[in-house]
């Protein structure tokens, strides 16, 4: 790993333990799981999975989009002792499914709907934010894609229901944190100073005002409610008997079976869609091996259910603020999963100081930077086969969940490519090459998404030191995924491997230009 990223490593491990915090709490708490149970799992999606993943910039840990298959599991399964039994064996399912090189499927993900993933995200984090930003906690932190339509209250509702019920001291905390945020965005001075990230500052800053209030303005004292709430055993006895182990006498449960696959499917899904969004945001653009990735997810939730902890998934919140405050090695995720090991051990008292109006500061920043007014702007250029999609994914997320509202981009997505594209490939011009040889690769008529996966993996295996010839000169139509595969291959790809690219009959009737930096050669 890069020893240039060492200190914004750490400091980004900082931050992103400091918003990982109150969500494996939070998440853990809206699954109806033992609060410890959420610290363990980000413990160990930091720091074991950090160790095996190959991805540098993801972050692992408990994911709200399980928590409705955990709190019916519990429920359904009798206790929460079998239902770790289902989390160790949706991890055996997931080692299996990384072996049997499953997760190439993540390359069939458009990039219109991964980016209406992230911007849903972004929009679902800032709205659920609102609340602990004003004092009024109605959601559980971290609890993005819940809508509790037996109450007869969703996300949207509680929002208006913030301006009757805030607190002029949790109002005032998240205002700074925004400011202080905005600053660091903005200020030219700000940006030089490493030492210290914004979000960081932000914690700190906020705990100091909250501390000020509490000693002198006791009316805008925030109540320890609307502060992180961290387990706090008082002997080691009583930190050891937070963990439980699976009840395996259920190994003959049928239910318990059917849970883990659940599991196992619902999180590695999760998993690769994050993986694919992190590629996205990750500045270097470096490669992800998806299956060594679910290898990595199977340890994890092996681990986690058998000592008491909750499944995980790569997380694109954490894996957003972690890009934001610096990171660029695996590093930072370890560090933020010794971070959270230490804390339990050594600071509970402290961190409980910390006010929810911080971190909901911080995390409607990085939910701003999702969902920013020039992605939709950059969406809407690229056309309406890469609009309507990305609009869809985005609505269909927010007003169902993750999983359903992905499922319905993409068949919007789908039915948009094939409508106009039956049949689309390219030509390999030999399947052997060897280093420093001459290599041409020729693209049919028409090329879609579907060939996405293919083109990645040739350019990927393309040897070190060769020349390679990219023609486009008989294509009509290339989607704009496989542009950005050949763009990305010119700028970082083929300079890492030191090859020589000549990319000739790309047209400029494609009418794509604004979609890619590529250089147009004819």
């Amino acid at each position: 790993m890069q020893k240039q990223f060492l200190k914004t490593d750490l400091l980004s491990g900082l931050v992103v333990f400091l918003v990982a915090l109150p969500l494996c709490l939070g998440i853990a708490l809206a699954s109806g799981a033992p609060l410890f149970s959420g610290i363990i799992s980000g413990i160990i999606g930091g720091i074991v999975v950090g160790l095996l993943s190959n991805s540098q910039i993801s972050v692992s840990g408990p994911a709200a989009g399980l928590t409705a298959i955990i709190v019916t599991a519990i429920g359904s399964l009798g206790g929460f002792e079998p239902f770790l039994l289902a989390v160790v064996l949706a991890g055996i399912f997931q080692l299996g499914l990384g072996y049997l090189k499953a997760g190439s499927i993540s390359n069939y993900f458009p990039s219109n709907v991964i980016e209406g993933m992230l911007a849903a995200i972004g929009i679902i984090i800032i709205l659920t934010q609102l609340p602990h930003a004003v004092g009024y906690d109605i959601e559980h932190e971290g609890d993005f894609f819940f809508i509790d339509k037996t109450m007869n209250h969703n996300i949207f509702s509680d929002v208006i229901d913030v301006i009757n019920f805030s607190h002029l001291g949790a109002v005032t905390i998240s205002i700074v944190s925004l400011l202080i945020l905005i600053s660091f965005s903005t200020s030219k001075i700000l940006k030089k100073i490493k030492l210290l990230p914004g979000a960081l500052v932000v914690v700190i800053a906020g705990t100091l005002i909250n501390s000020a209030f509490t000693a002198f303005i006791p009316s805008l004292a925030i109540g320890q409610e609307h502060l992180v709430n961290l387990p706090t055993p008082n002997s080691i006895n009583d930190f050891i008997g937070q963990f439980k182990t699976p009840d395996f006498s259920s190994i003959t449960n049928l239910n318990v079976w059917i849970v883990a696959i659940t599991i196992a499917i619902v999180a590695s899904i999760e998993t690769l869609l994050c993986i694919e969004a992190a590629v996205k945001i990750d500045p270097l653009k470096r490669f992800t091996n998806s299956n060594t990735e679910l290898k990595a997810q199977g340890v994890g939730n092996i681990l986690s259910g058998l000592i008491g902890g909750i499944p995980m998934t790569a997380v694109i919140v954490r894996t957003s603020a972690n890009v934001n405050s610096g990171g660029r090695t695996k590093r930072s995720s370890i560090a933020h999963g010794v971070f959270l090991l230490l804390s339990v051990l050594a600071i509970p008292y402290l961190l409980n100081k910390i006010p929810l109006a911080s971190l909901a500061g911080v995390l409607i920043m990085i939910g701003y930077k999702l969902a920013s007014p020039s992605i939709f702007k950059k969406m809407w250029a690229n056309g309406k086969y890469q609009f309507i999609p990305f609009a869809a994914t985005v609505i269909a997320i927010i007003s169902t969940d993750l999983l359903k509202g992905i499922g319905i981009g993409l068949v919007v997505s789908v039915f948009f490519i094939l409508r106009d594209n039956l049949k689309l490939a390219y030509f390999f011009k030999k399947e052997h090459h060897q280093e420093g040889e001459h290599i041409k690769i020729k693209l049919a008529q028409e090329v879609s998404f579907l060939n996405k996966a293919a083109i990645k993996q040739t350019l990927y295996e393309v040897p070190n030191n060769s020349a390679v010839t990219i023609d486009a000169s008989n294509s009509v139509y290339i989607d704009y995924d496989v542009l950005i595969i050949i763009d990305e291959f010119i700028r970082f790809g083929s300079k890492d491997k030191n090859i020589t690219v000549q990319l000739i009959g790309l047209k400029k009737e494609y009418q794509i230009e604004n979609s890619s930096h590529i250089s147009l050669e004819n």
